[in-house]
């Protein structure tokens, strides 16, 4: 009925709705559905989780409108104590798990529906909180709202809280009535309710399936039938059916009442998504020092093991460089890996539950996620590069430096998006830390001509290259580093000059013998590994509208 499972099996009746038969692309604007587990952002205040809610679902509406709809929903769920306390988690507080729950029921509340549905509502919660929960709802109940639940073991005290309760045993329905007629029913069928039981308990007992050993299943399974026949030729069955029949067959019927249907525009949802995935991180105070300072980290470790290059090449002038490339070239995508797979599995999760309520759609969390990486990503370059660049000695031009800050900023965006579209297919985040790994080792082999040279490998190898990112960005740096440079060999002791090492003694020359033709390429290879990113982002949206599509088909 909230239309969340796909359309893998055959899917028999009808749902009606003040007589009036729902499509099922109708079910998600009727019915609003909270489910098991409360998915919320944990870094963000109870106000500013339902203020964004509220934001996503209502358009063309002043700020204090707003406000006041918030703030009635919070006093209405009992919420206005703990209005600007953090949600937090296991690990950080904040909220008890049942104020977080009520959260989650606020939160579609905001969209006005008539009919919300709830998956064992009660689940975690201690029984103390449980019983509150239920209470609630029941309240909810009176105001004008239809709540269907399901529910776990509740307690006694609750039973007379139901309109109407319903017994489902093997997918068919055993009694569908009120707490009276279900004592009623099931005293005419002899099995009266025991003093001092709990007749959920009892009743669900008596309507369930004893599977421990065969001869204890065939009793079991004879006796839900023949309840089940005889709640079918019961007067309360015949009186459901015949209000089911008038209410599809009156002359006036009352329109269908849909969910608030005034949302934003795609802009404006956008921009809030962004102010919130950027609230949320700004709070997360590691999650921004590690993102800010993990590629400064890696090279700390290069400059402490390197401390300066030289300029000889019986010390390693070229070596070392060659080095120091393959390492920056290698590890930029790994951090802007790292960056996805811990961060955006939380926002997948909350997009995958408020695009099925139909708040948005998941690419729109994506790219608000991208976008919010941006300034955080170019900060870290820039830190990195700062102290990589001059303490190692790199050619002393603040224009080089412009260049090679550029060409490292493209891998660590490269390795993050494409983190972002296998998180689009691939659901744990650990399969796609390898996935990155393997793709950006795999790159480094084929294209940056580093391990081997480009010119001596096969052809399918050859042609493969032009597909990596790290051919362009190795080019770039080789250009940008050994341009114009020039080594000396040992001596000016002619001995020397036979070593066959001192045959790179101009940076020219080792572009030409790793890479020929690089000098000239250097601003079309900028613009072809600044094009992976775009392109990244756009199969990234395409893989979140497909997942979209599946899941609705």
């Amino acid at each position: 009925m909230s239309g969340r499972l796909r359309r893998t099996g055959t899917f028999l009746g009808e749902v009606f709705m003040n007589g009036r038969l729902l499509h099922r692309d109708q079910f998600q604007d009727c019915f609003s559905y909270v489910q098991q587990s409360d998915t919320l952002l944990s870094n963000l205040t109870v106000r500013e989780t339902l203020r964004y809610a509220a934001l996503l679902a209502v358009h063309r509406c002043s700020p204090g409108f707003l406000q006041k709809k918030v703030d009635a929903v919070m006093v209405e769920l009992s919420l206005s104590h703990v209005a600007d306390r953090l949600i937090g988690n296991y690990n950080l507080g904040g909220i008890s798990n049942g104020e977080r729950r009520r959260v989650s029921i606020a939160a579609q509340l905001l969209q006005d529906p008539k009919v919300m549905l709830f998956d064992e509502p009660t689940t975690g919660l201690d029984c103390m909180t449980a019983n509150q929960i239920v209470v609630l709802l029941a309240e909810l109940a009176r105001r004008n709202r239809i709540v269907i639940i399901t529910i776990h073991q509740p307690r006694s005290e609750l039973f007379q809280l139901f309109d109407k309760i319903a017994i489902l045993s093997y997918g068919e329905l055993v009694f569908c009535g009120t707490p009276v007629e279900m004592l009623d029913f099931f005293n005419g069928c002899n099995y009266p309710c025991p003093e001092h039981s709990n007749p959920f308990d009892f009743y669900m007992d008596l309507t369930s399936v004893d599977t421990q050993s065969k001869e204890r299943e065939m009793e079991t399974y004879k006796r839900v039938q023949m309840i089940e026949s005889a709640y079918k030729e019961s007067a309360i069955y015949h009186k459901t059916l015949e209000n089911i029949e008038r209410a599809k067959h009156l002359k006036t019927l009352s329109t269908v009442p849909f969910k608030t249907k005034d949302s934003p525009g795609a802009l404006s949802k956008l921009g809030v998504l962004l102010r919130r995935v950027t609230r949320n991180l700004l709070r997360n105070k590691l999650a921004v020092i590690m993102r800010l300072v993990q590629n400064l980290i890696m090279g700390l470790f290069v400059v402490f093991y390197l401390l300066r290059v030289q300029n000889d090449v019986l010390k390693g002038a070229v070596q070392d460089r060659v080095g120091l490339l393959y390492q920056f070239v290698g590890a930029t995508p790994y951090t802007g890996m790292l960056n996805a797979v811990n961060l955006f599995p939380v926002l997948r999760a909350v997009s995958d539950q408020e695009s099925q309520d139909g708040l948005y759609q998941k690419w729109q969390m994506l790219l608000a996620y991208v976008l919010h990486v941006l300034p955080f990503s170019v900060i870290a370059t820039m830190m990195f590069s700062s102290v990589c660049y001059w303490t190692l000695g790199l050619y002393p031009e603040v224009a080089r430096f412009g260049y090679f800050s550029a060409a490292l900023l493209a891998p660590h965006l490269i390795g993050e998006f494409l983190s972002l579209v296998l998180l689009g297919m691939v659901q744990n985040p650990n399969v796609v830390n390898s996935m990155v790994a393997l793709l950006s080792v795999a790159g480094i082999f084929v294209g940056s001509g580093l391990i081997r040279n480009t010119e001596e490998m096969s052809l399918p190898f050859k042609i493969l290259s032009y597909f990596t990112f790290q051919k362009y960005c190795s080019e770039i740096l080789i250009v940008n580093e050994f341009y114009g440079q020039n080594f000396i060999c040992g001596s000016s002791n002619g001995s020397v000059t036979t070593n066959p090492m001192c045959a790179f003694t101009q940076g020219i020359q080792f572009i030409e013998r790793t890479c020929p033709g690089a000098t000239s390429r250097f601003t079309t290879n900028f613009l072809i590994l600044y094009a992976f990113i775009p392109v990244l982002v756009m199969l990234g949206i395409v893989v979140f509208k497909v997942r979209d599509h599946l899941i609705s088909r």
